[in-house]
């Protein structure tokens, strides 16, 4: 009887082992604090995998940079070093225009011409990602656009020569079309940049607003609108391709859930972003009509640089858009 019991603890000992062994562990790199909803999302995401998987696959979440610089994010999934990542993803407009789309000022400054911005590149973005060796998983948009600046603003003639925060290519030729000296600036390092006199103003959202503590530093932010650039979570493709079918499948419906809970949570907490803005102090302002159409006149010609560079493909997609 001894032996016979022993025999079957060793028998589950064996099976609780492989069991172990069978879940797969992956690292998610992420570039925002815990209070930004970017990551909120993206903790919901990691919990509904672990529990549709069953622990299968275990995520860990590395925020707030901690593991990759946001512009390293990209290369590291692509070569492996970290299964599950998070881009801005304007900010590799270098190696393909599509990436860039969503922030042009001003071809998508409500959130349902981001709506249809998305809906029109989402394919072609996921097609350049696969080419590369990366899946893209889903895409959340950041909220509306503004300037951050020490001093009242009320036309574009206000920038010149003001050292603004740029965090693409996109908003650094705007920077230069509206006369101002760009400088890319890591998020990270946005309070200290202004605390040195690197910048003294930054086109952004209330949320990055909110993460740096801009109220610190500024005292002023016109909400413009301008555009609601794309954040997306990608995966290394070969490391999907392990994972058994039903592990796949979650995980592409969790992803699917956390595109659809994000775009909510981003158009929903736009006002309460707003309200905490006032809170701390800084004035918010809405542009006048003529400022307003002095930055649309900047972000026409943006557009039309860009559809140059991005082709036939730049043409539909911005057809899309505006029908």
């Amino acid at each position: 009887m001894s032996k016979a019991l022993s025999l079957i603890l060793a028998v589950a000992l064996v099976v609780a082992l492989a069991g172990t062994a069978a879940a797969e562990k992956w690292n998610f790199a992420s570039g925002y604090p815990d209070s930004n909803y970017h990551t909120e999302n993206i903790k919901q995401f990691i919990d509904d995998v672990q529990k549709a998987t069953g622990g299968k696959l275990e995520i860990t979440l590395h925020g707030n940079q901690s593991l990759f610089k946001l512009p390293e994010t990209k290369r590291a999934v692509q070569s492996g070093q970290v299964q599950v990542g998070e881009l801005l993803i304007a900010q590799f407009g270098n190696e393909d225009p599509i990436y860039e789309v969503s922030s042009i000022p001003f071809l998508s400054d409500t959130f349902p011409k981001a709506r249809k911005l998305w809906a029109a590149s989402k394919s072609i973005t996921a097609e350049r990602l696969t080419k590369q060796g990366i899946r893209l998983l889903y895409g959340v948009p950041w909220p509306s656009q503004g300037f951050y600046t020490k001093t009242p603003v009320s036309s574009v003639g206000d920038f010149k020569g003001v050292k603004m925060r740029t965090y693409s290519a996109m908003t650094s030729r705007m920077a230069e079309l509206m006369g101002a000296i760009p400088a890319t600036v890591a998020f990270s390092e946005v309070p200290q940049a202004f605390g040195t006199g690197l910048v003294t103003s930054m086109y952004t959202s209330p949320q990055t607003g909110i993460d740096t503590q801009a109220w610190d530093f500024s005292q002023h932010f016109v909400n413009v609108g301008g555009n609601h650039t794309m954040n997306v979570v990608i995966v290394n493709e070969s490391a999907f391709k392990r994972l058994p079918a039903d592990v796949q499948a979650a995980v592409l419906d969790a992803a699917a859930k956390a595109e659809a809970r994000g775009w909510k949570t981003a158009e929903e907490t736009t006002g309460k972003q707003i309200q905490t803005l006032k809170d701390k102090g800084m004035t918010v302002t809405a542009p006048s009509p003529e400022f307003r159409a002095q930055l649309e006149k900047i972000g026409a010609t943006l557009t039309d640089e860009w559809v140059k560079k991005a082709g036939d493909v730049g043409q539909t997609v911005v057809r899309k858009v505006r029908e």
